[in-house]
């Protein structure tokens, strides 16, 4: 019978349970406990873990079988999608606010009544944008932020964690943005973590948990930590 591992924040940092011993009810819960420090989160991503939990609750560490992946080549960019970023005055930045996408991320939607980047959260991806793995994407319109996302890259891979808009395709147009520079940025893959309508409208699907794993060792999950600006 399976059973999640308990970690202690005095256990080694870079130390987790095989991704393959995850429960299946509920699905992909790995272990819990630990901490959010920056070593022992990019030791997570390198395994393809990713933290994910409620308010009260301790760290509870996600290895989701299957996992929802986004391949540059495959994002579908609609004629509409097109037609709103050619038309609707928006620029898009990177790494320019992302205190503010991350705050934005973490406002409680119309959908949900609260919001899981804790506190905790918050300042744990601070920490991983100061030491250049982790990146914000940011759609602006006359100065004002309408849309973004932010997530963690490391080596070939970009980790999605969160996006938002405040209007109408503005997420789209980050990630589109996004997208089209992933091949100067030697970005094979893009994780989505867990599969939504609104990602498998833009060309995300799901692959085997061993599938995945592999990915991580051909695209690779080191190199120097760079700041996108």
């Amino acid at each position: 019978m399976k059973r999640i591992t308990w970690l202690s924040p005095a256990d080694a940092p870079d130390w987790f349970p095989d991704p393959e011993s995850a429960l299946d009810e509920p699905p992909g819960l790995l272990a819990a406990g630990g901490d959010l420090a920056p070593h022992r989160l990019l030791a997570a991503y390198r395994r393809g873990i990713f933290p994910w939990y409620s308010p009260g609750q301790p760290v509870l560490w996600w290895a989701p079988d299957p996992r929802e992946v986004l391949f540059p080549a495959e994002f579908r960019r609609s004629r509409s999608l097109d037609k709103a970023m050619r038309n609707r005055g928006v620029s898009v930045t990177f790494d320019c606010d992302f205190t503010a996408v991350i705050d934005a991320c973490a406002a409680p939607r119309d959908t949900a009544g609260g919001t899981w980047i804790t506190p905790e959260m918050r300042a744990a991806y601070v920490a991983l944008h100061a030491l250049g793995y982790a990146h914000s994407v940011e759609a602006w319109r006359d100065g004002t932020l309408i849309g973004g996302l932010y997530g963690v890259a490391l080596g070939g891979i970009f980790f999605g964690e969160s996006m938002f808009a405040r209007e109408r395709d503005a997420s789209k147009i980050a990630l589109a943005t996004l997208v089209g520079t992933c091949a100067a940025r030697d970005i094979h893959l893009i994780d989505c973590q867990l599969a939504s309508a609104h990602l498998r409208s833009l060309g995300s699907r799901p692959v085997p948990r061993r599938e995945f794993a592999a990915c991580l060792v051909r695209f690779g999950t080191t190199g120097r930590p760079k700041h996108w600006t």
